[in-house]
């Protein structure tokens, strides 16, 4: 490097003009960013690439406007959501539109979520009873390759769990726009081998809607285990109750020749409620010889859905609201068991289980409604269905990256329905 004559004379200014230069260099490279891409907790465990489990950090960290969102944890999921934040997301898996969970299962805690013949529709999975915070992890499986997964699952499905014990009690309240408020409180208790669990959400919400969506939504999770990581069990009690307004689909020329803003309502009177209490237990134990899960529970389930969806295309004079019901209480039981095997020196795992469940719905129903008052039946019926299943799975490794799999599923369903009144008139809503 050459410097103009005289700096030599001048030790002060050459080192200013190098510190400078030093300086200038530094300010040029940016900070280092590390970036850490989700990582799915069962690799080198799934048996194939169309199952796994999303660990904890994966959809915690990530945003959710309601608590299905988390299922878009799962690789080609996503839940979208219409009619208001009470009722159930519509699901798309791998570009599919599986409705409200027709075609996608999903349990949470080891009871199922979805309902067989709901007043809304077909395997209707409504996760807006789930405290997000709670849930410990996702187990997914995309297909209709598992046998263990049952019905609903032609497309996937998803397993949630919760904890059983939280690293430290917690309270948090959130406020945003549109009059968003939430309070959740969660906390847990160990003696010994004993440990009590309990949280409380509160939550209400207008939305940017014309008219406001006055969401009341609370829910409530009370869990005592008692055991090992290896052997024990637990006792589990859920309750969610919800009510709000909704703003459903309006004709896009009023919007556009603008009698009606992108966020009006022509019904001010849509909307539902929703109720689920449940009581669940799970007894598990796990081993060098295998490991065996049983467990049962009893859900009671209400729910309500008000829609206008053609205004006063049918009925000029009183509107063309209806009502849509489902009143149920749900019993199940389930037990499954995992065991290593042995075929001629080649390693393998032997899986089986049995699983029953019973509906007894004492209301599903379709009503012609005005600003939510019956003004007829459309239909009402009430209905009784079992569904007894068995399953058996061999598993086989013939080598490091070879395996092979034999399966069987069985169900055998039965269904009794008791028809109410019936006026002959079939109404079906998105």
């Amino acid at each position: 490097m050459k410097f103009p004559s005289g700096l030599g004379s001048k030790p002060w200014l050459l080192g200013a003009l190098l510190g400078s230069a030093a300086a200038s260099a530094q300010q040029t490279h940016l900070p280092a960013i590390e970036i850490v891409g989700p990582r799915d907790a069962a690799i080198g465990v799934a048996d194939s690439a169309s199952e796994g489990a999303v660990e904890r950090e994966s959809f915690q960290t990530r945003p959710k406007l309601r608590p299905g969102d988390i299922v878009e944890a799962v690789p080609g999921v996503v839940a979208t959501q219409h009619s208001g934040d009470g009722k159930a997301n519509q699901y798309f898996l791998r570009g599919f539109n599986l409705d409200h969970g027709t075609d996608f299962a999903v349990t949470v805690d080891g009871m199922p979520v979805n309902m067989p013949t709901h007043g809304h529709g077909q395997g209707y999975a409504d996760l807006n009873f789930l405290i997000p915070e709670l849930v410990s992890g996702v187990r997914y499986r995309k297909g209709p390759y598992f046998a263990e997964s049952g019905d609903f699952s032609l497309a996937g499905s998803a397993s949630l769990d919760y904890f059983s014990v939280l690293d430290a009690p917690f309270a948090e309240l959130t406020l945003g726009a549109n009059n968003f408020k939430r309070l959740l409180a969660a906390g847990s208790q160990t003696r010994e081998d004993q440990t009590w669990l309990g949280a409380i959400e509160i939550e209400g919400n207008n939305g940017p809607w014309d008219v406001p969506e006055n969401l009341r939504k609370v829910s409530a999770v009370a869990r005592y285990s008692q055991g090992s990581p290896t052997r024990g069990f637990s006792v589990t009690g859920m309750a969610y109750k919800s009510r709000w307004t909704s703003t459903d689909q309006v004709p896009e020329r009023l919007i556009d020749s603008g009698q009606l803003s992108r966020f009006g309502s022509l019904n001010p009177t849509d909307g539902g409620t929703t109720e689920r209490v449940s009581l669940s237990g799970k007894w598990f134990d796990k081993g060098p010889e295998g490991e065996t899960t049983i467990s049962a529970y009893a859900i009671a389930y209400r729910f309500g859905l008000f829609s206008d969806f053609t205004y006063f295309l049918n009925n000029p004079v009183n509107g063309d609201q209806f009502e849509q019901t489902d009143r149920r209480r749900i019993f199940g039981a389930q037990a499954a068991r995992t065991m290593p095997t042995k075929f001629g020196g080649l390693d393998g795992v032997l899986s089986f289980g049995a699983s029953w469940r019973g509906d007894r719905i004492s209301e599903v129903g379709l009503y012609d409604t005005q600003a939510r008052e019956r003004l007829s039946t459309v239909r009402s019926d009430k209905v009784s269905q079992a569904l007894f299943s068995v399953y058996g799975q061999q598993l086989v490794y013939f080598t490091d990256r070879l395996r092979g799999r034999a399966r069987r599923h069985a169900a055998l369903p039965r269904r009794r329905a008791r028809a109410g009144v019936w006026r002959g008139q079939q109404r079906q809503g998105p």
